[in-house]
Formats: C-alpha cells, structure tokens, sequence
C-alpha cells in the first residue's frame, strides 16, 4: 500500500539521521590519555569523592565533562563537581518528555550553581517520534523501550560527548542502584571515553548528609514518593516489595537506559536484561 511505503520511508530516513551520528563518533573520535586502569581504580579505591574529581581534572583537562538528569538527587553531584571545576560542561539530555518540576528543577539549580549547562535533544521531536514510531513507552516491551532510549537518550549524549571534545565523564552513578552499576570501578573505559565515578560507594544516607549539609533540594518529587525520575510516562514512586529504587522506571522492565552501559556489542544483550 503507498501509505505504508511512505511511513517506511520516513522511519528509514529518521533512522538514516540518527546513523549519521554514529558514524560520526567513529571517524572524529577525540584523542584520550592512555590509562592503565587496574592500577589507577586500585590507587582510587580508599579516595573521597572530592579527590576523584580533583584527580580526573589534572588528569583529563577540558576533555573532562559531566553529565546530569536533574533527577531526585541530582543537586549533589552538581554542587560537589563545581566545587571543584566550575566552569565544566555541563550536559543534560532533554528527552522532551520530563516532568513540569524537572524544567523549574533545572532552571533552579542552573541559576544557583552557575551551571555551564550544555542541553542536547534529539534531531527527532517528540511529536514526529511518535508519528513514525507510535509511542514507544507505551508498548512496554523491551525492544520499543530500548528503540526509544536510543533516539531520545543515547543518540544525543554520544553526540554531546563527540562535539564537546570529552575524553572522560564524570557520572553520579553509586553501586547500590542496579546489578549492572555493582560491576562498576571508579573509572571505566565506555566506548571512546573514560567514565568517572566520585560518589560510586555512597548510599541514601550518604547523599542525605551531603544534600543537608549544604541545604541543596532534592527534585521535588522526592516528596511525592519517588527516588528515581526520568520521564513522565516512565516513572512511578517506589512501592512495598520493589528491592532497588531504579525499580520504579520503565515499567519495572528494565533498570537502566543504556546511557551508562558500555558500547560494544554486549550492550544490546545488557539492554534486553530485566536485571540491569
């Protein structure tokens, strides 16, 4: 039928667009330090938060970047990181589909911490997503949560991480999250980039304290129940008999986006795990 050729040919062309950035990162791939990464995570293992950040400025300059969700405890890695380096870019992938309170969230916490907030999207609007693709949340399967986090998330953080130049990323991934982020060290290789993870040992308590002792907000919906947010329609507060605080996203199928999982062909497996 011509109107499904047609609807074909557009999903091929979105599809074409968002191949075209990956293809990119594997051609312009900036040039990182080379580390010996048993001995570095060896002689990190006893290090605070703060001297993991100072150590990954001196040892990655202006290809240091940092990224933030504006999630429930997002205040405190943005504060402990521009302590340390405030002009760090910043980056925030806006999906399109975040809660009302996450924009003021954000705008609250940029104005505060003098953010250098570098927002990157998805060449595809939501609108056109879901004219192309239906609503890919809303089939609660796997394959569709994985193909939207890929257009909305994964596409433009590598894009973001390319065009900045970043050679290592500082994320305020913790242990006590998912299986997946138990495997972590402070830092790993992902893909072209380094990831760096000051806070990877702290627990709920630890960021509490933090967050009380510099008299930073949580997301106000902490207040409303929930521990982790993302987008509206993928989020819920945590409830009796969920055993990690990542078990209120995607619909209990999954833990995690793929945004910190590594880029090699055990993602996609990773991806398809309802333990990660």
């Amino acid at each position: 039928m011509p109107h499904i050729d047609l609807l074909n040919s557009q999903v091929k062309g979105s599809q074409a667009l968002l191949n075209q950035g990956s293809e990119t990162l594997h051609t312009s791939q900036p040039q990182k330090p080379d580390l010996d990464l048993e001995v570095i995570n060896q002689t990190l293992t006893n290090a605070n938060a703060q001297q993991v950040i100072e150590w990954a400025a001196a040892t990655f300059g202006e290809g240091l970047v940092m990224s933030t969700s504006f999630g429930i405890q997002a205040a405190v890695m943005l504060h402990l990181v521009t302590q340390v380096v405030p002009s760090i870019p910043v980056i925030w992938v806006d999906t399109g589909y975040l809660p009302a309170e996450t924009y003021r969230f954000a705008e609250e916490l940029t104005e505060r911490l003098h953010l250098n907030l570098k927002v990157y999207q998805s060449p595809i609007t939501p609108a056109r997503m879901e004219a192309l693709y239906g609503k890919l949340w809303d089939m609660k399967d796997i394959e569709s949560l994985n193909q939207y986090d890929h257009i909305r998330k994964v596409e433009p953080m590598q894009r973001a991480l390319l065009e900045l130049k970043a050679t290592a990323w500082l994320a305020g991934l913790r242990r006590d999250q998912t299986e997946h982020r138990k495997s972590l060290g402070r830092v790993v290789l992902q893909g072209y980039c380094y990831k760096v993870h000051p806070i990877l040992t702290w627990n709920s308590r630890d960021i509490y304290h933090y967050l009380t002792a510099h008299d930073l907000p949580y997301h106000p919906y902490f207040d409303k129940g929930y521990v982790s947010v993302g987008d509206w329609h993928s989020s819920r507060p945590i409830m009796a008999g969920d055993e990690s605080e990542r078990d209120g996203r995607f619909h209990g199928l999954k833990q995690e986006c793929g945004l910190h999982l590594p880029l090699s062909p055990e993602a996609a497996q990773s991806l398809d795990s309802s333990t990660l």
